[in-house]
Formats: structure tokens, C-alpha cells, sequence
């Protein structure tokens, strides 16, 4: 995206990127359809798979390494000045270009709203999802007693 680019009030790009790269794939897809009507001549730059190292750390020693490969899809288009940007877990190009497609709309201004609208219900589905897993989670710690 180009410095002209305008966002969303309350939230940063990445912040954007990060909960649409984890929304629904069917929702993403449905949404982002229509917007594609009200936007300029779009140029697909890039559409692919591929596979991407998966960073951690190591919370002991504070060290990071490489976990594997992830296969990733990813897509990124252009129209007016601005690029739109999708990356998502697995092979479903679609929802990449989804991605891009509401990544594109909301750098260009349209359908602002909407598009909030859409990623804070992503989002507090998200969070919803997060706390349940960290509580399966958390059901399974076991204390130790060490001597």
C-alpha cells in the first residue's frame, strides 16, 4: 500500500491484515464479492501458492528457530494507485484474492463502513475462538510439585 493509502478509524494496517488473514474463508469470499463492482480496473499482480517458514520462540531460552514450512496462498492486486494484499494459511487462492479485495477497497475509501462492520465481527469471532481454545488449554495444565 502507498503512503496515500487510507485506513480504517481504530485500526492499523497490519491489525486489518492479520484478522482478515484469519476470517472465515466463506464469509471473506461473500463479502468481498460485491465490493469488486465498485472498484477501478483491477490488475492482478500476483496470485500463488507457496510455502513459508514458520518462526518461534523458544519461551526457555528466549531463542527463535524455525518450527517448518507452512503452505500459504497469496495474492496481491492494484487499481488507482493503491495495492491490496492477501496472505492465507493453505491452497484456496480465493480467499487470498478476497483478502486483497477488501485490503484494496478499504486503501481506496469504499466501502468503508462495510468494511468495518465486517472486520470487527471477524474479529470478536476471533477472540471468542481464542479464549475458548486457551481454555481447553488451560483445562489440561497439570501443576507439578518439583523436589
Amino acid at each position: 500500500m502507498t503512503d496515500m493509502a487510507q485506513g480504517l478509524p481504530g485500526w492499523t494496517h497490519e491489525a486489518q491484515l492479520s484478522v482478515l488473514a484469519r476470517a472465515d474463508d466463506m464469509a471473506l469470499k461473500a463479502f468481498a464479492e460485491p465490493l469488486i463492482a465498485d472498484l477501478p480496473d483491477i490488475e492482478v499482480i500476483e496470485n500463488r501458492t507457496g510455502l513459508v517458514m514458520l518462526p518461534m520462540r523458544d519461551t526457555a531460552q528466549g531463542t527463535h528457530f524455525h518450527l517448518g514450512e507452512v503452505l500459504v496462498s497469496e495474492a496481491r492486486i492494484g487499481a488507482g494507485g493503491q495495492e491490496g494484499y492477501g496472505m492465507r494459511r493453505g491452497r484456496d487462492l480465493e480467499a487470498a484474492m478476497a483478502m486483497a479485495i477488501v485490503d484494496l477497497a478499504v486503501a481506496l475509501g469504499h466501502a468503508q463502513v462495510e468494511c468495518l462492520s465486517f472486520l470487527e465481527a471477524a474479529s470478536k469471532a476471533q477472540k471468542t475462538t481464542d479464549i475458548e481454545t486457551l481454555r481447553r488449554v488451560e483445562a489440561t495444565r497439570v501443576d507439578m510439585e518439583t523436589f
